[in-house]
């Protein structure tokens, strides 16, 4: 399976995902491996099977063994930051704020990847993952890094571009 396949596979009243979809393989506004590290981690947190076999398919031609990793490692790692700092931000009780997380977080640390990259991906599963205080953090530490604010809404597109093919698949499914 392949983005072309994926495409095949939205019915035709969202055609506008097919389009959006399309595009993804011909956007130059990244590196490679930012470009198909975001597939990756946004086709696993997409939690569409079909999305993320077609996504990983595409991209693992582009991508080093450790460059893969990485970007599987953003989509997992934020699957539980996301609940958890998701959970801290919007508790009415401000004790959970003061309260260390006691969650393992190495990769982050050493993601076996460009910072900034491994950055990328996070926030854009974050994105997915609707957590807003794991969304502020990640942007800070791209701006700091230089990543300029096309780049980072760039990665934004693709995370609602993806998700939005997940979610004409189960509509059919």
């Amino acid at each position: 399976m392949s983005i072309d396949s994926l495409k095949s596979a939205v019915p035709d009243y969202a055609k506008d995902v097919r389009l959006n979809l399309g595009s993804l393989a011909t956007d130059e506004s990244l590196t490679e491996q930012q470009k198909y590290g975001l597939l990756v981690a946004c086709g696993i947190a997409s939690r569409n099977q079909s999305v993320k076999e077609a996504l990983l398919a595409e991209a693992a031609p582009h991508l080093s063994a450790e460059a893969l990793a990485a970007a599987k490692a953003a989509a997992v790692i934020m699957g539980m930051n996301n609940v958890y700092y998701r959970f801290v931000h919007l508790s009415s009780n401000k004790q959970y704020q003061t309260m260390p997380a006691k969650l393992r977080m190495n990769v982050i640390g050493k993601p076996g990847v460009d910072k900034a990259d491994f950055e990328l991906w996070s926030l854009a599963v974050s994105a997915i993952n609707g957590c807003g205080m794991c969304i502020d953090s990640h942007e800070a530490v791209l701006r700091q890094a230089g990543v300029t604010a096309e780049m980072i809404q760039t990665a934004v597109r693709y995370a609602a571009i993806i998700q939005s093919a997940a979610v004409a698949l189960e509509a059919e499914a």
